[in-house]
């Protein structure tokens, strides 16, 4: 039987307003319309290099020059990006429902902190962050926006595909600041071949456990292991709903029949009236 559109999101609602503990599960398609680059899509591509290949333990090893001047660029992008509509809403989400005594946790495979700036406070991020470095020596984790993180990037990580240059020495690449130590950093994001914090894995799967409601919104859900967790909520029976451009791998997992993105534009538009 089909259910028009007014009547999903009205179900929507009724679902969100009866929900005690939420999880927010998003993706790059949150942040595609503050005007950063999907790192599957057209934004990809580096140079003439695949952003994958060089988010890679391997190629940090090899040549953690280049792989630095790539990630200093990241960071400038990011940086100048502004917070959306939809980072807006969920963070607005979050400080209602907190009020009122309930639990939202958003769970990102975002590395962005678009999240944070947008006012959203009980932020898991699975990949790590742009803005946080860790010592390869010492292992400290800490935020870092420097910019630029060190002298010897300022004026690099163009994305010219003619540009080149030479090495920069590993000295002269960001190091450790702790008295004593001063070895290599690097970005502190979880890269290709690395498994997931094990902490951060932990309290996710915490929040995935115990939520009543699970929202998707933003993500393709073909990345392991967050693209196992909607449908994980949904096999316990827990509705799942779905805010995409386009129906994704996992949608057949959800009971919840998906909305497309005009809807989740709507609910980011008229957020106050959700918990009303």
């Amino acid at each position: 039987m089909s259910v028009s559109p007014s009547a999903d999101m009205d179900s929507f609602r009724k679902l969100l307003l009866k929900a005690n503990a939420v999880v927010i599960l998003t993706g790059a398609g949150v942040s595609a319309e503050s005007g950063v680059p999907t790192f599957r899509g057209a934004g990809g591509l580096w140079r003439t290099y695949s952003a994958i290949d060089l988010a890679t333990p391997s190629a940090f090893r090899s040549n953690p020059s280049l792989v630095w001047e790539f990630y200093h660029h990241r960071r400038e992008t990011v940086a100048s990006k502004h917070p959306n509509n939809a980072h807006k809403a969920i963070a607005e989400f979050e400080s209602r429902l907190t009020k009122q005594g309930k639990h939202v946790s958003v769970i990102t495979q975002n590395i962005d902190e678009l999240h944070q700036r947008a006012g959203s406070v009980n932020v898991l991020e699975l990949h790590g962050s742009l803005f946080k470095t860790q010592c390869l020596k010492c292992k400290k984790v800490e935020a870092n926006y420097d910019n630029p993180i060190c002298e010897a990037l300022r004026g690099k990580g163009s994305a010219s595909p003619v540009e080149g240059g030479e090495k920069i020495p590993e000295l002269s690449l960001p190091r450790c600041k702790v008295s004593s130590c001063g070895g290599l950093l690097r970005p502190y994001v979880v890269w290709f071949h690395e498994t997931l914090d094990p902490i951060v894995l932990k309290k996710a799967e915490r929040d995935l456990n115990s939520c009543d409601l699970c929202l998707v919104i933003g993500t393709s859900s073909v990345v392991y292991p967050a693209a196992m967790f909607a449908p994980q909520v949904a096999a316990r029976g827990v509705p799942v709903a779905e805010f995409n451009m386009e129906t994704t791998s996992a949608t057949h997992h959800f009971g919840h029949i998906p909305f497309f993105w005009s809807k989740w534009r709507t609910f980011a538009d008229s957020s106050s009236t959700v918990t009303s």
